[in-house]
């Protein structure tokens, strides 16, 4: 008997549960679909058994909507006396009151929650919230000044720079951040953030932008002021790309602070990520006039080379004047440190400069084959020197002579990724050198590399050689373009685009038409020319946008836009392209992952568009 008495109150209890389940479906199904009269029998029904908000909300609602407020005030009072903690309902209730105009009530609602202020920071934070929520921000003014007087010790400066940025008076918002930030600098993170959703700093002329760098100079002028408001004014003008007067003010800080340079190296580094290249500069040549004792003067120095090296070489942006000044600032450097292990890459991107950017390739070959025999070099670092090497040579026309040297490199280190390249930068030579069967045989063996990059360009390459060469006739078609090929890389950007034009012209529908195309924008890259390049890789686009050169050109005009003009709106656009134009790309993954960069977005392995 005891076992049949369970057995029924547990088949009772689960077809209730179901039953109520189902009621609780059909009344939000209803609700959703704005059927009020219908939801409302469900919900009646439910709340007698279920008081929880979630089915409270809807059910008020409901009846609200069918004009039912004799028991839409019954249920409000009756769910407030549940938990008189909800200040939701309670301001609920002083809605409900105000639409049936009764004002009294309302406002003793209103005060009561006021006037029931404990000295909770948690709870008085909550009332403003609510009282905000609901766009009452008179109430929500007193609700923090009432907490002020509560608890004291607790800094409210969020909520009332909150109300204030609610109520339109940006000026106080901006000062109830400042007050906080002097008391705890610590925070400067969080004050940044929050400025930067509430404010529009990127306008330099715009109103926003204008009254942060009129609060912020007040703020730094007055007598003992923290250091962190000149903080927070270097970090307005770099929002904003002023990075004259954020050098100008970190250097002022760091002067007044006597901070051994230790900020200025940071701006230096913010400035070459942004390719401020004169401004990284100031930033280095202060740390490093402060003298050698200084704890900062070698990283100031080894970073304004490299930030040099950046500007040759990845950026193209340079006089002539400043190829000079970077090889002598090289020469000065390795001067004190020394040639040898420690200061090889200083070497080797000196040579770089001097064969690739000055017309000095003798004098780096020179220097470079000094390196080749100077004792303590390990023998990684010493493949390193003959890579670089082998490229000198090979831009100077020597290229049996760079083909001995990559097969050097190969030999040595066949399982390592220097290897690989090596192997590949010889399977080039005898492309260039129309030895397109050869060149494939080591192009096959790459395919299997550990490098993901240099299996790609392997790839890349003999599917090219594949599909266009096999027949007679284009032998003398592909000899041209290897041969075009190959002045490129010796830096021959003229000669190249004449034999490019020749084959166009005298092969106007051959298939290697997109391939023109897309090799005259990766010279006109190497050059610096980015808003010509971007124009070929438009043409092909527009040309062949069906062919497998055209994810290729839309992924490069990208990463131009994104790293070289630095116009992140419009990368994000191109990258967007990329996903939705070719869907099957092999750049999905990485465009994926440049949105999110570019958006700020937290990374995840499932965005989508």
């Amino acid at each position: 008997m005891k076992y049949f008495v369970v057995i029924f109150f547990l088949v009772f209890g689960l077809k209730s549960f179901a039953q109520n389940n189902s009621d609780l479906q059909l009344a939000q199904y209803y609700f959703n679909n704005s059927e009020f009269d219908k939801a409302l029998v469900y919900y009646q029904k439910i709340y007698e058994t279920d008081q929880s908000k979630a089915v409270f909300m809807p059910y008020f609602t409901c009846l609200r909507a069918q004009k039912d407020d004799k028991t839409a005030e019954k249920v409000l009072k009756k769910q407030i006396s549940l938990n008189k903690q909800d200040y939701e309902v309670r301001l609920l209730a002083g809605t409900f009151y105000e639409e049936l105009d009764e004002p009294a009530k309302a406002k003793k609602i209103y005060e009561d929650i006021v006037n029931e202020l404990e000295p909770n920071p948690g709870q008085i934070i909550n009332v403003y919230q609510a009282f905000s929520s609901k766009g009452k921000l008179d109430y929500a003014k007193r609700t923090l000044d009432q907490g002020k007087k509560l608890a004291p010790y607790y800094p409210f400066n969020f909520q009332y720079a909150d109300y204030y940025a609610l109520a339109g008076d940006k000026r106080q918002m901006l000062l109830a951040y400042l007050d906080y930030l002097g008391q705890q600098p610590s925070i400067i993170d969080a004050i940044q953030q929050a400025l930067g959703v509430r404010l529009d700093l990127v306008n330099a002329n715009g109103p926003d932008f204008q009254l942060a760098k009129e609060v912020l100079l007040q703020q730094v002028q007055q007598t003992n002021a923290p250091l962190v408001f000149r903080q927070m004014l270097t970090w307005l003008f770099v929002q904003n790309r002023d990075f004259n007067g954020a050098v100008n003010q970190v250097i002022a800080l760091d002067k007044r602070s006597k901070g051994a340079g230790r900020e200025v190296l940071e701006l230096g580094h913010i400035c070459v990520e942004n390719a401020v290249f004169d401004q990284a500069s100031r930033c280095y040549q202060y740390v490093l006039e402060l003298g050698q004792d200084n704890p900062n003067f070698y990283e100031a120095q080894l970073s304004l080379l490299n930030a040099r090296f950046q500007q040759i070489t990845q950026f193209r942006a340079y006089t002539n004047e400043e190829i000079a000044q970077s090889i002598l600032d090289f020469e000065t450097a390795l001067a004190r440190l020394g040639k040898g292990k420690v200061s090889l890459q200083l070497s080797l991107q000196l040579a770089e400069i001097r064969a690739f950017y000055a017309d000095q390739s003798k004098k780096a070959i020179e220097d470079l084959l000094l390196l080749t025999k100077m004792p303590g070099l390990t023998d990684m670092q010493r493949a390193q020197v003959k890579m670089l090497l082998a490229d000198i040579y090979l831009l100077d026309g020597d290229i049996w002579e760079a083909s001995l040297l990559y097969m050097q490199v190969d030999n040595d280190f066949k399982f390592e990724t220097i290897g690989s390249e090596a192997k590949f930068k010889n399977a080039q030579i005898f492309y260039y050198d129309g030895e397109f069967e050869f060149a494939q045989a080591q192009l096959n063996v790459l395919k299997e590399s550990t490098s993901k990059l240099i299996a790609n360009d392997a790839i890349q390459l003999a599917v090219f050689i594949t599909d266009n060469y096999g027949l007679d006739s284009n032998y003398q078609v592909m000899l041209w373009f290897a041969t075009a090929d190959r002045m490129i890389a010796q830096h021959h950007y003229d000669s190249a685009f004449v034999l490019f034009d020749s084959i166009q012209t005298q092969f106007p529908y051959h298939s290697l038409a997109d391939d023109i195309l897309f090799r005259k924008a990766q010279a006109l890259e190497q050059r610096g020319q980015w808003q010509a390049a971007l124009g070929y890789y438009a043409d092909l686009l527009k040309l062949h946008g069906k062919d497998i050169l055209a994810d290729d050109a839309l992924f490069r005009t990208a990463e131009i836009l994104e790293l070289r003009l630095l116009d992140k709106t419009a990368a994000v656009e191109s990258y967007k392209k990329l996903l939705i134009d070719y869907k099957s790309s092999l750049y999905g993954a990485e465009a994926r992952k440049r949105i999110r960069l570019l958006r700020g977005d937290a990374p995840s392995e499932d965005d989508e568009l």
